[in-house]
């Protein structure tokens, strides 16, 4: 997650971190996405971050990366 001009990380989430890497065996699937998802809305609440955008970078939004979105937005 980015601050609003794209300067700074403001949190980072990944499926190797220990509290994600327990909930998932692979990776790399939908199920460690919406994983990453909820954790990334977890460290945004804490700072205090409410609202966000999705830039999915020209991808189309199914799969994975809608997964990971809507997640966040659930979490939220």
């Amino acid at each position: 997650m980015l601050s609003n001009d794209g300067s700074k990380v403001l949190a980072a989430a990944s499926t190797v971190e220990k509290d994600v890497r327990g909930q998932v065996p692979n990776g790399g699937n939908k199920a460690a996405a919406v994983a990453v998802g909820k954790r990334i809305a977890e460290k945004a609440l804490k700072l205090g971050i409410e609202t966000v955008a999705f830039d999915r970078g020209g991808f189309r939004y199914h799969g994975r990366i809608k997964a990971l979105a809507d997640a966040r937005v659930k979490a939220a």
